[in-house]
């Protein structure tokens, strides 16, 4: 059978690579006695595929992995039973036992929402500003940037890969179609007191993915500041699946996909 986990990643972990975090869970599933399935062969190893691993500095509430079981126990009892073996700064908070036929949630990926902080001591501007100035960027026809790879460098409009921005958490999640619910409060994301914050949501996966680093960059250079990339603290809010077809996007949390 195949599971779907949702956990959370914060505090000094986040400067754990996704490499470090497979093993730390390997590990992990290993002390809580987990009936896991293994791979074939001479070196066997548990079968289990991220979705979008989260990349190095950035915190998350909602991170997905996908296992392969032999057997399990129901969902209130997994996970208590995982988190007894973990440590605080990485929290399983959803257990889903998916169909026989169900995707690989990585290959289901289609957006992402952040929310972007700007830390303490980066005083670019004030918080009614950078929301003026913000909009200002976001509202335009194009924003183009050159995306760069190790082969080669091309002018990529990025606009259309950003979905919906906003600066009220609620407001965000209202805009999105996705409800408003207590656990979205029950953040472990950064809290910095000047308040200078935006929510995105960007289009994600292997078709086209957009980092907000990328976006933060983009609108210091409409700004003309100088981009300074550890002034932004990134915390991902959630993954999503798309449901919809080439011409209605209908994105909706991965946890909820089968």
């Amino acid at each position: 059978m195949k599971v779907r986990i949702k956990f959370t990643k914060s505090g000094p972990l986040k400067f754990i690579g996704h490499l470090d975090v497979m093993r730390y869970f390997q590990k992990a599933f290993r002390r809580a006695e987990l009936d896991v399935e293994y791979s074939q062969g001479f070196s066997p190893h548990q079968l289990m595929s991220f979705a979008a691993p989260l990349g190095v500095g950035l915190t998350s509430d909602g991170e997905y992995l996908d296992v392969s079981m032999n057997s399990c126990d129901v969902p209130e009892v997994m996970i208590p039973r995982i988190n007894e073996v973990m440590i605080d700064y990485i929290r399983v908070v959803d257990f889903k036992i998916l169909p026989d036929n169900s995707k690989n949630a990585m290959s289901m990926v289609a957006g992402a929402d952040y929310l972007v902080s700007q830390k303490v001591g980066y005083d670019f501007m004030d918080n009614s500003v950078f929301r003026q100035k913000f909009m200002e960027f976001f509202n335009q026809e194009s924003i183009v940037i050159t995306k760069k790879t190790k082969k080669s460098e091309n002018e990529v409009n990025i606009k259309p890969m950003i979905y919906h921005v906003s600066f009220d958490r609620e407001k965000f999640q209202e805009n999105i179609g996705v409800p408003f619910t207590d656990r979205a409060m029950d953040s472990v994301a950064e809290v910095f007191t000047n308040g200078i914050k935006v929510y995105m949501q960007l289009a994600t996966g292997s078709v086209n993915n957009l980092k907000p680093e990328l976006v933060m960059e983009a609108f210091c250079k409409f700004t003309g500041m100088e981009f300074e990339k550890f002034a932004y603290q990134v915390h991902r809010l959630e993954i999503y699946a798309d449901l919809g077809d080439e011409n209605n996007r209908k994105l909706i949390p991965l946890g909820w996909a089968d």
